[in-house]
């Protein structure tokens, strides 16, 4: 499977990213800077990392969801194409309209980051194929700005259909029915404020993360 990791000024989590991926797919992924107007052809994944687009200036995500790439990724997500987004990939998938929400400061304001326990709240997705429903695990975040945020109406669509992908265990940053990720109406779409590209070896404390790229390899081909 091809992938492409996006890369905008701040990133600092895209080198991570495309380690993970490597280790899971074989092949090292295409590193595909914001102001590029076309992907690689052939993808079957697409990463937006950790970090912090344009210094996370005005609002996080909110510069870099304009940048030129994003619209080829929106183009790539239209047709199919899994989109990851972590942390700062997913605020800017809120930021760009690809998944409903915003992520405010954290409650408490303070800066987290720690491993923390998860629950998985789906396992009907690509990203998650790999885990068993309501199964306990734990990833690492690092963030300031991943209190998740939706209307009561959009909070209560996201859970009919089954599109909360990830809870936390534990009180976090605040976010709204302590959700840490969700998917999109399509299920091609991820975004979540965990870093699974930190936890893929016993060197990391753990391979739960890893879990996920390989389901995604299985899922994907």
């Amino acid at each position: 499977m091809q992938s492409a990791v996006i890369v905008f000024p701040g990133s600092n989590c895209d080198r991570d990213m495309a380690v993970a991926l490597e280790d899971a797919t074989g092949a090292k992924p295409h590193m595909v800077w914001h102001r590029e107007t076309e992907l690689p052809d052939g993808l079957g994944l697409i990463a937006l990392p950790g970090g912090f687009s344009y210094g996370d200036y005005l609002r996080s995500g909110a510069i870099g969801a304009n940048s030129p790439i994003m619209r080829e990724v929106k183009a790539a997500a239209d047709r199919g194409v899994a989109v990851l987004g972590v942390c700062n990939g997913f605020q800017l998938l809120t930021e760009a309209g690809l998944l409903p929400g915003a992520l405010l400061r954290n409650a408490g304001i303070d800066f987290v980051c720690r491993d923390v326990a998860l629950t998985v709240s789906s396992s009907q997705t690509a990203f998650t194929s790999h885990y068993q429903a309501d199964e306990a695990i734990t990833i690492p975040v690092a963030h300031h700005d991943g209190n998740y945020f939706a209307d009561d109406a959009t909070l209560d669509r996201l859970e009919g259909d089954g599109r909360v992908a990830f809870r936390y265990g534990e009180t976090v940053n605040g976010s709204a029915r302590d959700i840490a990720g969700i998917v999109n109406e399509a299920g091609n779409v991820l975004g979540m404020m965990p870093h699974p590209e930190r936890m893929i070896e016993a060197a990391h404390g753990g391979s739960d993360g890893k879990r996920m790229f390989d389901g995604l390899v299985e899922a994907l081909g």
